[in-house]
């Protein structure tokens, strides 16, 4: 196809091909079939405790979980997810898949993560991606097969990856703070700009530098799985 796109803004010094940039949007999609709408990932136990009230506790709560979860676990094991399945290494594909999947905090983080991963590998199957892991695998890993297989960089995918994670996020807070539209859109153009420099982060992370926790997420979450009434799965 046509190159349709071609940037020259640090990052991302590349040029798109219009395949790839087609891919991307399909597997970054909120309507991707995986249910990632479907949790809340605390932010119904913190609406709930009155720890996020208006659209800048969002920000930061937000703002946070990029800056020192996503750069330091989910980025970077999605490049090295990346790298291991273009090379076809299936150990070192294994070895960060279990990774990401010990380093979910609570029960809840950890399940999500694997009925994602459970979910994209499915549909992958469906769509005839060949998928060399067996269950359980993680959603971060299934990401990297599938940007793998479609042709989609690393660098690319991980922006991808990102751009579904908040916009899932900014979802559920719209329903829980809640926000109204305007102001859900303005969250996603404040907290996008943090997308860059959590890429240049996880690009400059060794092995032994990985990791993140997260303690008020992790109550959050551990609180949700036990919460009365809910919107979002556990």
């Amino acid at each position: 196809m046509d190159t349709i796109i071609k940037t020259d803004s640090s990052g991302l010094d590349n040029i798109f091909q219009g395949r790839e940039l087609l891919r991307l949007l399909q597997l970054a999609s909120a309507n991707l079939p995986v249910g990632g709408y479907s949790f809340s990932q605390g932010l119904e136990v913190a609406c709930e405790q009155g720890w996020l009230t208006n659209v800048e506790h969002t920000r930061q709560w937000l703002a946070t979980q990029i800056e020192y979860s996503l750069s330091y676990l989910d980025v970077p094991i999605l490049l090295r997810a990346h790298r291991a399945a273009s090379s076809q290494s299936l150990d070192s594909l294994r070895y960060w898949d279990n990774y990401l999947i010990a380093s979910r905090e609570t029960s809840e983080l950890h399940q999500a993560e694997i009925a994602m991963g459970q979910a994209l590998r499915r549909l992958m199957i469906s769509l005839e991606v060949p998928y060399p892991l067996d269950n359980p695998c993680s959603y971060v890993t299934g990401f990297a097969i599938a940007a793998v297989h479609w042709k989609i960089s690393a660098e690319v995918s991980a922006y991808g990856y990102c751009w579904s994670w908040l916009e899932n996020q900014v979802m559920a807070a719209t329903k829980l703070v809640p926000l109204g539209q305007t102001q859900a859109q303005q969250l996603l153009c404040q907290l996008q700009e943090l997308i860059p420099q959590c890429l240049a982060v996880a690009q400059g992370l060794n092995d032994n530098d990985l990791g993140a926790s997260l303690p008020g997420l992790s109550i959050a979450s551990s609180l949700h799985e036990s919460q009365y009434s809910r919107l979002f799965r556990s």
